[in-house]
């Protein structure tokens, strides 16, 4: 009998669903490799395009478990922290709807999972993995302006010190997540477990609707971004960078959808600036050719010298195309493949300088950069070798 993995995860959905998607790529790899995978997440996110009925379902493969939760208005919503609880006190109720597990592995944003999935990693003597792809309640503190000292940060801060001290296995998607157990006094290794790309779903794509396609000019110098719209993409400051550029050659593209979107419409309206609405996930790769530069940006905070595994990066580097990225942290990818130019974060004048400088590069050159991208996205980062890395982790 196959050994069985419970991956917990509220927010893990599928291309069906929508994002987040790396649970789905990484339970369709540990399958072949043998394992039995059950994913276990909530029937309502703000991240999905479609909403699953609760209840049992199998995708390509993955046994999920849809737990109903409450539904919420955006990500800010109080509903949503009502969801959190809801989400946890269900999974107590686990041992009467899915077979023993043998590894446990929590993924959770908010922390408010992990006491229950580690009472069930007791009860069944399974291997308890705390998975850590952003560092909360700290995230809540930094990007969301709560204070450290709030009774409910308090609460998450102790939930996470909790799963870092109990786990068997910390695994994190964070490049540079070591500093941030020393920092926190933690004396715990964890094990990289970075995002990643599919590479047979990627020899797949499909074409851009025609309406996509005719709304980016072919003959203009196009960097382009696509993605969630948010707080912390800083997409504001990227924009803001159009107006150090007098060059009506250079048209910035905006592909994606978010909270922040109709503020920075009605914010940024001209000429150089167009809006798209985001495109199903295997247009992407069709939509990228069509840049000459990707853009990637963050805020200018502490948090993010831990490391940062943005699910665009990876797919920015498999389409071939030099990277913009605005960023001020330790373990830069776009340094060490040497696939584009990395500028301070939050500095628009920078990432004018930056487009300007990709700009006026060769075309030999832009091409070298994007070539270096999918080499070393293709050689280290594909979902085959990340799903054998975890296997050695939880086989240790």
């Amino acid at each position: 009998m196959p050994k069985h993995i419970w991956i917990i995860n509220e927010y893990a959905g599928s291309p069906y669903y929508g994002m987040e998607f790396r649970h789905y790529y990484l339970s369709r790899e540990l399958i072949k490799l043998g394992y039995k995978v059950t994913i276990i997440s909530a029937t309502y996110s703000h991240l999905f395009k479609n909403h699953p009925k609760s209840g049992k379902e199998i995708i390509d493969g993955i046994d999920y478990l849809w737990l109903k939760t409450l539904k919420y208005g955006n990500a800010h919503s109080k509903k949503r922290v009502l969801k959190w609880f809801i989400f946890s006190f269900k999974l107590f109720f686990l041992p009467f709807r899915l077979s023993k597990p043998n590894v446990i592995i929590v993924s959770p944003m908010a922390t408010t999972p992990v006491y229950p999935a580690w009472l069930l990693s007791k009860w069944y003597k399974a291997k308890f993995v705390f998975e850590v792809k952003d560092i909360w309640p700290q995230t809540l503190v930094e990007i969301g302006g709560y204070s450290p000292k709030h009774p409910f940060i308090k609460f998450l801060k102790k939930l996470e010190i909790f799963a870092l001290k109990k786990a068997d296995y910390i695994i994190s998607n964070l490049f540079n997540y070591q500093q941030y157990l020393d920092e926190n006094k933690i004396n715990r290794r964890f094990y990289l477990i970075s995002n990643g790309i599919d590479l047979g779903e990627l020899q797949n794509i499909e074409p851009l609707n025609d309406d996509i396609r005719n709304k980016i000019p072919s003959d203009k110098f196009i960097i382009g971004y696509t993605g969630t719209i948010g707080v912390a993409n800083a997409i504001d400051v990227f924009l803001e960078a159009s107006k150090y550029i007098d060059n009506d050659d250079i048209i910035f593209v905006i592909v994606g959808d978010g909270q922040e979107k109709s503020k920075l419409i009605n914010n940024y309206k001209n000429d150089k600036i167009i809006f798209l609405d985001s495109i199903a996930k295997k247009q992407i790769q069709s939509l990228l050719q069509l840049f000459d530069v990707c853009y990637i940006g963050w805020r200018n905070i502490n948090i993010y010298k831990y490391g940062i595994s943005a699910n665009k990066i990876f797919d920015y580097m498999y389409s071939g195309k030099p990277i913009l990225h605005s960023f001020n942290g330790e373990n830069d990818l776009i340094k060490i493949a040497n696939c584009g130019i990395t500028v301070p974060a939050e500095d628009p004048k920078a990432i004018a300088q930056g487009i300007i400088e990709l700009y006026n590069m060769s075309s030999e050159m832009r091409n070298k950069l994007g070539n270096n991208g999918k080499n070393y996205v293709i050689n280290n980062f594909s979902y085959q070798k990340l799903a054998n890395d975890l296997v050695n982790i939880i086989s240790k």
